[in-house]
């Protein structure tokens, strides 16, 4: 059988995503850019986890990467970091076409606007790619929810901006280390559905492919 993807070599890997059986050559270049893998393919996971026995390190031209995080911000602000970064896989679970990079921009975009609220000036820039700024969008309504609450509850809101700015700052840095970099990679979604093994919301259906 043929590789339907180049018609040159021959098929050795059947594809989920496409539901043929394609060449190595064809998976290695496609895989996650111009092919939509499946989260549970054997080749894909095969290839992360040798992605995983090559870490990746932040760039020196990474944005913000001037910023110094708290050295105990996971402990002190856990709450909020897990109650963001499950706002950001419900969103991803209901939005199946959502990427890495498209949660990335978002958060950076987020940071971006927390910073500058934190010299009293108000002044955000959403991102322009339609998933990124709905993300953006979703994450600041439940933001300003919570902080609505605690302000009808106490008078005040307890929730700082600059304590929202880091966490967000946490959740791009570490995004940028999950990722693979790949146009359609969700390894950095993925990261975050696991952390929230029995949220029913996140629950992704099965591949319904027979693999031959």
């Amino acid at each position: 059988m043929i590789c339907p993807i180049c018609e040159k070599r021959k098929g050795a890997r059947f594809c989920p995503a496409k539901g043929e059986t394609i060449c190595a050559v064809c998976c290695g270049i496609g895989r996650e850019v111009t092919i939509d893998c499946a989260p549970d393919c054997a080749h894909l996971l095969a290839a992360h986890r040798y992605e995983d026995e090559h870490p990746r390190s932040l760039p020196p031209e990474t944005p913000l990467l001037e910023v110094n995080l708290p050295s105990d911000i996971v402990h002190t602000q856990q709450q909020l970091m897990s109650a963001l970064a499950f706002t950001v896989a419900k969103f991803c679970a209901s939005q199946r076409e959502a990427t890495d990079s498209d949660v990335l921009t978002a958060i950076l975009a987020l940071a971006e606007t927390f910073k500058t609220l934190q010299t009293g000036i108000y002044y955000e820039k959403p991102p322009d790619a339609r998933l990124a700024r709905e993300l953006y969008a979703a994450v600041t309504s439940f933001i300003t929810e919570v902080k609505q609450q605690q302000a009808d509850r106490t008078g005040f809101s307890a929730l700082k901006d600059s304590d929202i700015f880091y966490v967000l700052v946490f959740l791009y840095r570490m995004g940028l280390l999950r990722t693979n970099g790949r146009l359609r990679s969700r390894r950095y979604i993925e990261f975050l559905r696991s952390q929230f093994p029995e949220a029913q919301e996140l629950k992704r259906e099965e591949t319904r492919i027979i693999v031959p």
